[in-house]
């Protein structure tokens, strides 16, 4: 609110006054910086290992072992995973970047069994009508698993994000 009303202040002094700009010796508040919510090891393992649909398992295992946000997850198509390469490639990733993320045997296994159960057309993971999975879905997945693993409720999807990114980097892993 601070913020606003200072830049409020210097846009009728220089617009509407048409004064010169100045430059104001105003202290500007800081914003506050929270540290990410981060599942323990042992919590990631009982969260992503909670449900028995293998669908939902493998939307779960992508989010964490790759490190997904939602959106690149739902984004995700079959020729996305190049198995042989070790890679997940993600299409206009944030600031419709494409980027390069792990693939880990464990999550090719994962994949394989539930390419073969379910074999998608297209998308990675598809809804009911062969479309793409909704968002909604994957947080009421999530949410499920959090319930029944009795984690950290405040946790959210991107959680797992944060907590893959620090879990390598607990491990000495170069994040780039």
């Amino acid at each position: 609110r601070q913020n606003i009303m200072i830049n409020a202040i210097k846009f009728y002094f220089e617009k509407v006054l048409e004064m010169p700009k100045e430059y104001y010796e105003i202290q500007r508040p800081k914003r506050p910086v929270d540290l990410p919510n981060v599942l323990s090891f042992d919590e990631v393992s009982r969260l992503i290992n909670s449900p028995t649909n293998l669908k939902h398992k493998a939307i779960l295992y992508m989010l964490y072992s790759a490190g997904l946000r939602l959106s690149e997850l739902i984004n995700l198509r079959i020729t996305d995973i190049r198995s042989n390469d070790g890679y997940v490639f993600i299409k206009g990733a944030k600031g419709k970047k494409d980027r390069r993320t792990v693939l880990s045997g464990r999550l090719l296994k994962i994949l394989r069994q539930y390419y073969s159960e379910y074999k998608p057309s297209y998308w990675l993971f598809e809804g009911q009508g062969g479309d793409r999975y909704s968002a909604r879905s994957v947080q009421v997945i999530f949410r499920r698993a959090q319930v029944k693993s009795g984690t950290n409720p405040w946790s959210t999807p991107h959680t797992l994000r944060h907590s893959f990114a620090t879990h390598l980097l607990e491990n000495g892993e170069n994040l780039r």
